[in-house]
């Protein structure tokens, strides 16, 4: 296990000089908002600080896990990214790489499907994804825990993936975190000199950026890293559920312990489609004016129960999701851009006739899910 040093924990800055102030930082607005004499207790402005916060604390642990991980003799790599990249990247799709930013991200052909602060390898076959938050409650984080942990399973089966969260004073609701995630609780962290530089008009001389150079510290193409792909595992698990013919869904395949683990990390498990008419006759209350067809699929809530969803396509990017609670419509319209809509698109290409759904067998599987 990866324990925390004093350094760390008391968010000293004297070992990384003004490293912090070489990364990019999205501040246009907040430094507007400054030239407009906004007050700093706004509620305007400290969401936008907060946000600006968040940045500034994750670059500054990062930098202290850098020199951390060099003196670490479990370490075995420590994933480089921003300013410390040596070369430019680009993001690669089904893998883990550095994208033109510098961050570590995980994509489709068209999505970003994850990102992780840092990543480090230990001797011991560990991969520790990390979570650096300045969220007063990480109850939110469990989610984004969950999918990530599964997420990087995919990708590296034989490591032990753990996830590491430095958090400061002050946070509740760590109990609650599941038990691969170790937590470092550090000093109150103040991203407002990091501010004042930025938003000064005569900056002080900056002390040379430092670059931190190991043989640990290594880019994400050194990695061996199994090439899973994203799409394909969504249709297969599609085909599968839906292939026993004395079945309208196979439970016992879902519940499979080499399936569950993709519960975590796809969002939505599809199960087939229903033609408009049907849908229209079975929930008559929403309207499906041009829209050609629902696509269906199950979601796995937190409590493990799970729902249906309803995809309502009406072109390649226009797509709404319909959802049902305690008697109670929803209908959501999805971001052309996001994944839910390529996922559709891919998804869809991959179906046959066997996976349409008549009025029937949706009743099967709503009971099916229940029970």
């Amino acid at each position: 296990m990866l324990k925390i040093t004093q350094s760390i924990k008391n968010s000293t800055s004297d070992d990384i000089g003004d490293n912090v102030l070489y990364y990019y930082y999205g501040v246009k607005h907040i430094l507007k908002m400054i030239r407009n004499g906004i007050d700093r207790e706004s509620p305007e402005f400290l969401v936008h600080f907060q946000s600006f916060s968040g940045q500034v604390f994750e670059n500054f642990v990062y930098e202290k896990l850098l020199r951390y991980a060099v003196e670490n003799d479990d370490i075995k790599y420590f994933i480089v990214k921003g300013p410390h990249r040596t070369k430019k990247t680009y993001a690669l799709p089904n893998t883990i790489s550095l994208d033109e930013k510098g961050s570590i991200v995980c994509r489709t052909n068209r999505n970003e499907i994850g990102e992780f602060d840092a990543l480090i390898f230990t001797k011991q076959n560990e991969l520790y994804f990390v979570e650096m938050t300045l969220t007063k409650s990480v109850s939110s984080l469990r989610k984004r825990l969950r999918k990530k942990k599964a997420l990087l399973e995919a990708y590296f089966p034989k490591l032990e993936v753990k996830a590491l969260l430095i958090l400061t004073e002050g946070v509740v609701g760590v109990n609650a975190l599941p038990a691969h995630a170790t937590t470092w609780i550090i000093k109150p962290f103040d991203a407002t000199p990091t501010l004042d530089y930025i938003a000064s008009t005569k900056k002080r001389k900056l002390k040379p950026f430092e670059i931190i150079k190991d043989e640990k510290v290594v880019g994400t193409d050194v990695l061996d890293i199994y090439p899973f792909r994203y799409y394909n595992t969504l249709a297969w698990i599609l085909k599968k559920s839906r292939s026993n013919p004395k079945k309208t869904l196979d439970m016992e395949f879902l519940l499979r312990e080499d399936v569950v683990r993709y519960h975590e990390l796809f969002t939505k498990i599809y199960i087939g489609y229903m033609p408009i008419a049907k849908f229209k006759e079975m929930f008559s209350d929403v309207n499906t004016k041009n829209a050609t067809e629902a696509v269906i699929c199950v979601e796995k809530e937190h409590t493990g129960n799970f729902r249906v969803l309803y995809f309502l396509q009406y072109s390649r990017k226009n797509l709404d999701m319909v959802t049902f609670k305690n008697d109670k419509t929803k209908v959501e319209k999805k971001d052309p851009y996001g994944i839910s809509v390529n996922e559709v698109l891919h998804i869809r290409k991959s179906m046959n006739e066997s996976e349409s759904i008549n009025i029937q067998q949706m009743n099967e599987i709503i009971q099916l899910l229940k029970s």
